[in-house]
């Protein structure tokens, strides 16, 4: 079993509470970037998330699946290395949650990947539970309910039935780029749309998928204690 024995020689260490840098932590995300026309195509996006507006190139993150196509190339645009990627909508919850809250993670057809960003907040290095925050499995005992993956026809009424059961107050956060707006997967017949079609939407997590930074971030900022952003001394590159 070298697997084990490698294990045993590569201890992972739990992040500080206010240590929030973590080497591959963040994939990072294109941020307007001022370039002429001619120097880059916006038609490198296959999401449309890139739109031209006089020299500058704008990027909106709630179509962006992270393929990082412009990225690369001639004239790529700036890349932000942060996990502050959560969008509000309405204020935190309280002071009465500040310390504790739980959430309720609703698969309303997930591809898999926003749901395994979430698991690795269980592991040692993230540790979710010692800033208070704890997955129940009713709606009825939840907080806040985590939306991950596209809406399908199939899972609008669950949704909408688990939102009508939890009690006041109450936050949905909708967690990736499908869960948003439906992505890439937006076309299908089967799909309705992202959350919103069914419940509003509180707080908004883009991604294709978040890594587990902006997750936690986010649900920090729905407690009212966000967390320092993982930029690198405000690094911003290539």
């Amino acid at each position: 079993m070298p697997w084990f024995w490698r294990g045993l020689g590569e201890p992972v260490k739990t992040l500080g509470p206010g240590e929030t840098e973590l080497a591959g932590g963040t994939p990072g995300r294109p941020v307007p970037s001022v370039r002429p026309p001619g120097a880059f195509d916006v038609g490198v996006c296959p999401t449309a998330a890139l739109e031209r507006q006089g020299d500058q190139v704008a990027v909106r993150h709630d179509r962006c699946v992270y393929c990082m196509r412009c990225r690369s190339g001639d004239g790529a645009l700036d890349w932000a290395l942060d996990s502050d990627w959560a969008v509000e909508s309405r204020e935190p919850l309280g002071p009465g949650f500040a310390r504790s809250i739980h959430m309720r993670i609703l698969d309303s057809g997930d591809c898999g990947g926003c749901l395994n960003e979430l698991r690795q907040l269980h592991s040692p290095l993230y540790s979710l539970h010692r800033f208070g925050v704890f997955v129940t499995p009713t709606p009825r005992q939840a907080d806040v309910l985590v939306v991950v993956g596209p809406v399908t026809e199939g899972m609008a009424g669950a949704l909408h039935a688990a939102y009508v059961a939890m009690p006041e107050p109450k936050r949905v956060m909708a967690l990736g780029v499908c869960a948003l707006n439906g992505g890439v997967f937006a076309p299908s017949f089967a799909v309705r749309g992202g959350a919103s079609a069914v419940v509003p939407v509180d707080i908004a997590v883009p991604g294709c998928p978040p890594p587990p930074l902006a997750i936690l971030s986010a649900l920090r900022t729905v407690m009212g204690r966000p967390l320092a952003s993982a930029t690198r001394a405000g690094e911003v590159g290539r």
